[in-house]
């Protein structure tokens, strides 16, 4: 399977184009240091991606950002990076990606806990995410060729807990294999519309 992973370098992203590249053919996108350059908040950028790889089985967007604030000081710019990265970035791969991607292949996007279990200072990221899920869902049905969508929404990754933690208290730390496990159910399963919620 030819697999084309965006945001393959950071803390996920790395373990899960590892464990993918043992037994399929990975390509890396992102901003910077990457087989192929890609800014997931420009739709131009997006195409560029796509027409420079072809024969694609799968994409898995590992990316995106969004500002992380309390709410009575987050702007309506604030809530416009979530938006156009994490939110729009995933809609566009999909979007952009559906003429592209080989048929029975499938997109896999990215979430996080926040959209069913928020902390202070993450309601753009909350709306993100669970716009995301509702995106996920509906597009499932519409999608043709026989290419599936997913979302793997996960709790605070063990890889991440000394940076993170003081954000989630009393959250457990969700092993790192678990999490991978969840891009494999995805990728290599035959689930559709579904959001694959690894939590502990």
């Amino acid at each position: 399977m030819k697999i084309l992973i965006i945001g393959g370098k950071g803390t996920i992203g790395k373990k899960v184009a590892a464990r993918l590249a043992e037994k399929h053919e990975v390509i890396l996108a992102g901003r910077k240091e990457a087989d192929i350059q890609v800014d997931i908040t420009d739709s131009n950028s997006i195409t560029k991606m796509y027409e420079a790889v072809s024969g694609i089985d799968a994409v898995v967007c590992i990316a995106g950002e969004a500002k992380w604030d309390y709410f009575d000081k987050l702007t309506e710019e604030d809530f416009y990076i979530g938006i156009k990265s994490k939110l729009m970035g995933q809609v566009n791969l999909v979007r952009i990606g559906q003429h592209y991607i080989n048929p029975n292949g499938s997109f896999t996007l990215t979430t996080g806990i926040l959209a069913d279990d928020p902390v202070v200072m993450t309601t753009s990221a909350a709306l993100v995410n669970g716009g995301i899920h509702s995106f996920v869902k509906a597009t499932a049905l519409e999608l043709q060729n026989g290419v599936r969508i997913n979302a793997v929404s996960s709790g605070l990754v063990e890889d991440a807990v000394d940076k993170y933690q003081d954000y989630f208290p009393g959250h457990n730390a969700v092993p790192m294999h678990k999490v991978i496990n969840g891009y494999i159910k995805s990728i290599e399963g035959k689930i559709n519309g579904e959001v694959v919620r690894i939590l502990e």
